[in-house]
């Protein structure tokens, strides 16, 4: 009971700043949702019938589900469209656009693992991406509940999705974009790709938890990914040896979904986004994966705006009466459109430095003379 209570309040703590009672304010509708693992598409979108924000073009994958969980009571969602118990109904809603520019964002909405929040982080950037000629998938994805990998899992669907139909879509390239808990599951997208279809070609990190390291995570949402710390501790009823397989168990799952040290130097190019006054989530998550990116060699840009806590996310005016971030909006929004568009340039500047580090003996200026420090 005390553990449901915690989660539950960091649950709250974490969707405040986004939790607003209103629908959608815009006439977007996604024009097909495709289900995962439903073996029938029309029963799957009769038994998320509350939902509003669904096509009436529906598919499934019918996928084998590798991370099984199961979600402690039926789907829900709210006035604010924040849904609860996603489990065997996991989906991806694709929004395109009328003269598709190649690009493909997969947009993960947060909500601490326990919940998504499909609106402020999930229609809304839907509208505005497809304004810029950019296909979306909103992703609705089955919380973990016990099975960590699982969210990992349909992003990977995802991305399987979209890449084998890429030519009827229109897209060359695909991307991940995340928010908050989301962000985490973005990053982890980012980081922990099993080939190059699920490997996402650019990321867009927005107020992301990004580190398990209990002194700057989100504590809500390590809870709900991993579990809690004090049933990892519990010694009753195991064998030294069990508990300290379990340590290391737990050790490890820490040690993956610290997406920070995950960063490689073929990690995809990275824009982040984030406040200086996040009480929620800390700015020290973004920083360790920009600074891990910059050891890595990995194009990134950040932006940390002085204020706008957290959760604004794309809650323009034009959908609702409150944007936290409204003095700096603007500016968010052409720097993400810039970015977008510079893409191509980047990846080939950053292939022509690479060759010409290559002909200079590996490093960036040339070899370096003979007993040189570092």
């Amino acid at each position: 009971m005390k553990a449901q209570k915690f989660l539950l309040a960091a649950v709250a703590s974490a969707t405040l700043s986004f939790s607003l009672p209103a629908q959608p304010n815009i006439s977007l509708r996604p024009d097909r949702t495709v289900f995962f693992y439903a073996k029938d598409a029309k029963a799957a979108a009769a038994a998320v019938k509350d939902d509003p924000v669904i096509a009436k073009k529906i598919e499934t994958l019918a996928s084998p589900v590798q991370n099984p969980t199961k979600a402690p009571g039926p789907e829900t969602i709210d006035k604010a469209g924040s849904i609860t118990n996603v489990s065997e109904y996991a989906r991806m809603d694709i929004y395109q656009p009328k003269t598709p520019n190649g690009q493909m964002v997969i947009v993960c909405p947060g909500g601490a693992y326990a919940l998504i929040a499909t609106y402020n982080e999930g229609i809304y950037p839907a509208d505005w991406l497809v304004k810029q000629g950019v296909t979306v998938g909103v992703l609705k994805y089955r919380m973990p509940n016990g099975s960590w990998n699982a969210p990992l899992e349909d992003v990977h669907n995802a991305f399987k999705y979209v890449r084998s139909h890429a030519e009827e879509l229109g897209i060359k390239k695909v991307g991940i974009m995340g928010f908050s808990a989301g962000g985490h599951l973005a990053a982890s997208g980012v980081v922990l790709y099993d080939d190059p279809v699920t490997r996402p070609d650019f990321g867009i990190l927005v107020y992301p938890v990004i580190s398990m390291d209990a002194s700057i995570t989100h504590a809500g949402s390590r809870y709900a990914l991993i579990g809690n710390d004090t049933a990892w501790n519990d010694r009753a009823g195991h064998t030294m040896d069990e508990y300290l397989a379990r340590q290391a168990e737990r050790d490890a799952l820490v040690e993956k979904f610290s997406c920070e040290k995950q960063v490689t130097p073929d990690t995809p190019p990275v824009f982040l986004a984030l406040c200086f006054d996040d009480m929620i989530v800390p700015p020290q998550n973004s920083l360790r994966f920009y600074e891990a990116c910059l050891r890595n060699r990995v194009t990134a840009e950040m932006h940390i705006f002085p204020k706008g806590v957290h959760g604004w996310g794309f809650n323009l005016k034009e959908y609702n009466m409150n944007d936290n971030i409204e003095y700096c909006r603007a500016e968010f929004l052409n720097s993400l459109s810039r970015w977008l568009g510079g893409l191509e340039e980047m990846e080939a500047a950053k292939k022509a430095a690479a060759a010409a580090a290559a002909q200079r003996g590996g490093m960036p200026g040339g070899p370096r003379p003979q007993g040189q420090g570092r």
